[in-house]
């Protein structure tokens, strides 16, 4: 009999605005084996959030001890508030054969592509910049200071592009999504994946 397979790593980046959130729970709606592992953040818990659902929040002094002991498998800085994904609870779906996605910037993803140089590097891209405003402008969470900051560091985010092994454009978000549950999909149709899922049936077939 076959043994269970690792599970993949994925890790999906874009710019704030540009619907990573919203895509990733569709997809994570439409696929069973797949979960999305909750970052620890020091930012303040928002209204609506739910502790160790949106995010585990913790303090500074606690985070900063968990990166000073390891237990981060990624962790940035980003406006000012910590955010990283624990390592146990990354490594423990990964062994029970759940595909695991990192919702996260492009230092956590980079980290993560040292650490793990077979994991997925998606960057889900805007049609525009200007559009990326409208989006941002339109949830009306943020100020206006806030959004030209927000502005800028899309421009830099966006600026690593060329670190992925995928690009996502969100300019329709069923086509978008369409998109992304391909990348998916292919990589559970990749050879050591399926070696291992088919081995009855490739011996049978006098090709295992």
């Amino acid at each position: 009999m076959p043994e269970t397979t690792m599970g993949n790593l994925y890790t999906v980046s874009a710019p704030s605005g540009a619907g990573k959130t919203s895509l990733v729970r569709a997809l994570i709606e439409r696929r069973q084996d797949l979960v999305v592992a909750v970052s620890h953040t020091t930012r303040p818990q928002r209204p609506g959030e739910e502790n160790g659902v949106n995010y585990h929040f913790v303090d500074r002094p606690t985070f900063e001890h968990s990166v000073a002991s390891g237990q981060f498998f990624e962790w940035a800085e980003v406006f000012g508030n910590l955010y990283g994904t624990g390592r146990a609870e990354v490594e423990s779906r990964l062994q029970q054969g759940l595909d695991v996605i990192l919702e996260i910037d492009w230092q956590g993803a980079q980290q993560v592509k040292l650490a793990v140089p077979g994991s997925c590097a998606i960057f889900i891209v805007p049609p525009s910049l200007e559009s990326l405003r409208e989006r941002l402008t339109g949830r009306g969470q943020d100020d206006s200071n806030t959004i030209e900051r927000r502005m800028a560091d899309a421009k830099n985010e966006l600026a690593h592009w060329r670190d992925a092994d995928f690009i996502v454009l969100n300019d329709d978000f069923d086509r978008a999504l369409l998109d992304l549950e391909s990348i998916i999909r292919s990589q559970h149709l990749r050879r050591d994946h399926q070696a291992n899922r088919l081995a009855d049936t490739l011996s049978e077939l006098g090709s295992g």
